[in-house]
């Protein structure tokens, strides 16, 4: 694994890390319409790279099936949406704004199964970076350098505001500044693991690779439809969320074609 890779692979981590930084500077905690806009945007942009990064990158490497080449992305959405269901309904997390947790029954404090909820859907968003930099690396067409760095870029445009909407609310809750901020990078820090996990995967099975792209998609998109849309659209006047939800796809959309 290159330099160049690894910097990729660190990208979101940083996104994350910076929106955290955002306690020690900010006084006030987000409005409940900022926090609507942020998740709108991030949801966009997860599925716009669910579907030019994952999705249409699989179904290509797929092509000598003929007419049966959306099998591997069918197959491998599915289990990326079953391996997510598995993971929400085996660790206690609790949303942002939600007074019930959700999973099995946890003695685990309020704010660290607010963290918890943040790290479960990072999983699949550093499946995504790490399954398409082992694409790019295993030498596939259809996966380019700039490609993996528009995937990359998008994900650490919208992890900025994560890492704000968690870090904010956690010193809100009563943990101290810096408290609040390492919990918002740690939330992250599942990211590049991920990532990193899932080239060691698909270097062993190459030949899998649509799958594993498919399988992040089904993934990321598990989290956008159960946790982020419902967000997105509590509450009166929803429609900032549905705004920056088009935004945040149509700047991944823009990065994956313009980079790739």
């Amino acid at each position: 694994m290159n330099m160049d890779t690894g910097i990729g692979l660190l990208i979101p981590f940083i996104g994350t890390s910076a929106g955290a930084a955002c306690v020690f500077f900010m006084k006030k905690s987000l409005s409940r319409g900022v926090q609507r806009a942020l998740t709108g945007f991030a949801s966009g942009v997860m599925v716009a790279a669910s579907i030019w990064s994952l999705l249409i990158p699989a179904m290509q490497q797929a092509e000598p099936m003929g007419k049966l080449s959306f099998l591997p992305a069918v197959i491998g959405f599915w289990c990326g949406i079953l391996f997510l269901l598995l993971l929400d309904s085996v660790i206690p997390h609790l949303h942002m704004n939600a007074n019930q947790a959700e999973g099995p029954k946890s003695r685990l404090a309020r704010t660290t199964m607010m963290v918890l909820a943040v790290t479960l859907h990072n999983i699949p968003e550093g499946m995504a970076v790490g399954v398409v930099y082992a694409g790019f690396l295993s030498g596939s067409a259809e996966i380019t350098a700039g490609g993996a760095l528009a995937l990359s870029l998008g994900i650490a445009i919208q992890n900025f505001p994560e890492g704000a909407i968690i870090s904010m609310p956690l010193h809100a809750e009563g943990k101290r500044k810096g408290r609040a901020f390492r919990d918002g990078v740690l939330s992250g820090a599942v990211e590049p693991i991920a990532a990193v996990l899932t080239i060691l995967l698909s270097s062993l099975i190459v030949p899998a690779m649509p799958y594993l792209l498919s399988f992040a998609a089904g993934a990321m998109m598990y989290v956008v439809v159960e946790e982020l849309i419902p967000e997105m659209s509590e509450g009166e006047h929803s429609n900032i969320g549905v705004l920056m939800f088009a935004a945040g796809f149509t700047l991944m959309m823009a990065l994956d074609v313009a980079l790739g």
